[in-house]
């Protein structure tokens, strides 16, 4: 028989879910324990497995596609079976992956289902609260056996391998057992609670669950349970410390709750167990005008020369959707930093010579080189010297790239691009100039073709034009080294044993210590100084 999957609740304070990825297809056999999709949460993008064996018949959400908990994520079931009647929105066997899944697992059938649970009753499993808790411990029970369970109360704090976890009820009705005691753990889906309607014989379930518990159980849990009278008293007594300056009971979601929104939990009147304040608490509070009110007068009473302000405000965020460009970019990125390992070489060079030698450049018709354009030319004719740097790693080889082909980072509104030059070393500055202004256009109109943003051996990337002087870069993989160029400053410099006022701009190689040591990118260095300080050298 088909059995229904909601989008399940992954985490304490989820009420969303993104399907990054189905890793199953309509039509699949899937098997118990196999990982159906990757969801992405508020937390973390976590595996979502399968507790139940069949045929995926049905995809309800698509990849990329956002939607809240408990809507349709998949059905599956025999295969060929007609499902038309579930998603016309007919009642159906659901599987609640966070609380349900012993249901669908107890039969094959409605008819055993019904017979095993009565009606009402809801039986609570340990929940999957991360993508790898494979048991829990109950850190404290905020309800007893016998207390009446709203939607949206907080049953018990749980432990898992990550953190501690309020886990709220999803049913109304009484808590009739309590499957797992405080300090106990238990692996996932074991039996944690039964909810139903107060008087509910719920023994049979208890068995039919391998609960370990005697069938006096409830009656002693009942017994132990305060009275009424005593329940009035404690709240009494927790309301009276609270405002004496005593210990706050509040939940920690309520507590950063009450955070974010400025709220001071003291004013709250807590409707949870002893008084304790919940989430639904600070959601519903609404502070007293008349404390606000009175706060200028007591402030006059005392002839206070300094008034207090309470800065006021909503705090608010905006999620924006990760192109697929940010992502491949976090991707590649990340792959670099935590695979080569970068050190990082800081050189300064003087421009006077390179400024003026731009400057007659440019005094030529239809001839347009910039500073940037040098370094590229300069970096190409280094690479030629110091082969070592135009290198890449593999696991069994370093590759050498007899040719020499330098990418420019360009930034671009989604992030960032690398256009590649051809054998750089064999272009001029005037071609280098043409070409990278091409590229760095058509990079913008997002007409670049993948050809011409691969093949690097050598990458530059310049933020002077922003007036930064100094950064570095993360390696742009397969290469060996990138450079990052900061801004021409002018400055007071030695010369000839005398401070005169000159120009100097630093530029910084990340290496990757596998491919090249730091003498070699010294060396690089210091060769990349002599061409860019006698631009001459590189006409010739």
């Amino acid at each position: 028989m088909a059995t229904v999957i909601n989008m399940p609740r992954l985490s304490d304070t989820m009420e969303e879910g993104v399907v990054a990825k189905w890793l199953v297809n309509k039509g699949d056999k899937v098997s118990e324990g196999d990982i159906l999709a990757e969801i992405e949460t508020d937390k973390a993008t976590m595996e979502f497995e399968s507790f139940y064996e069949g045929t995926l018949l049905h995809i309800g959400i698509q990849e990329g596609e956002t939607a809240p908990v408990d809507q349709l994520l998949a059905i599956i079931g025999d295969e060929g079976e007609d499902i038309s009647s579930l998603l016309n929105g007919n009642e159906a066997p659901k599987a609640d992956t966070a609380q349900e899944e012993d249901k669908a697992e107890a039969s094959d059938s409605d008819t055993t289902e019904t017979a095993t649970i009565p009606e009402g009753v809801e039986v609570i499993t340990m929940p999957r609260l991360s993508d790898t808790m494979e048991e829990g411990a109950v850190a404290t029970w905020l309800k007893k056996v016998g207390d009446t369970v709203e939607e949206g109360d907080i049953l018990a704090e749980i432990e898992t391998d990550k953190a501690t976890m309020e886990f709220e009820s999803f049913y109304n009705g009484t808590l009739l057992h309590i499957g797992i005691d405080e300090g106990q753990t238990a692996p996932v889906d074991a039996l944690l609670a039964i909810i139903g309607p107060a008087g509910t014989d719920v023994s049979g379930i208890k068995d039919g669950n391998g609960a370990a518990a005697p069938a006096n159980k409830n009656t002693e849990a009942s017994s132990k349970a305060p009275k009424a009278e005593d329940k009035t008293e404690e709240k009494t007594e927790s309301t009276a410390s609270t405002q004496n300056g005593g210990r706050i009971f509040a939940s920690p979601l309520a507590k950063k709750i009450a955070a974010d929104k400025g709220i001071d939990l003291a004013q709250v009147k807590g409707t949870g167990e002893n008084g304790r304040i919940i989430k639904k608490d600070i959601e519903s509070f609404t502070p007293a005008a008349t404390k606000t009110s009175s706060a200028p007068a007591k402030e006059s009473a005392t002839a206070s020369p300094v008034q207090t302000f309470t800065p006021a405000g909503e705090v608010s965020f905006e999620e924006v959707k990760n192109s697929q460009m940010r992502k491949a970019i976090a991707k590649s990125l990340s792959a670099s930093k935590f695979s080569a390992p970068h050190y990082y070489l800081t050189i300064e060079v003087a421009m006077d010579n390179a400024m003026a030698s731009r400057k007659n450049i440019n005094e030529l018709p239809d001839t347009k080189v910039s500073f940037n354009d040098m370094v590229v030319k300069a970096c190409a004719m280094a690479l030629r010297k110091h082969p070592q740097v135009n290198t890449k790693w593999t696991d069994e080889t370093t590759v050498y790239a007899k040719h020499i082909s330098v990418g420019v980072a360009v930034a671009v509104p989604d992030g960032l691009v690398v256009p590649v030059l051809p054998f750089t070393d064999q272009m001029s500055l005037t071609q280098i100039g043409a070409n990278v202004k091409d590229l760095a256009t058509r990079a913008r109109d997002k007409k670049l073709t993948p050809q011409e943003m691969s093949g690097s051996t050598f990458t530059v990337s310049n933020l002077g034009m922003f007036g930064i002087q100094e950064f570095t870069s993360i390696i742009n993989q397969p290469n060996s080294a990138i450079l990052s160029v900061g801004a021409i400053v002018k400055k007071p410099v030695v010369k000839n044993d005398q401070i005169v006022v000159g120009n100097t701009m630093k530029v910084t190689l990340a290496c990757d210590h596998r491919t090249v040591d730091g003498a070699t990118g010294a060396q690089f260095l210091q060769t990349l100084k002599q061409y860019l300080e006698n631009p001459v050298t590189m006409l010739a």
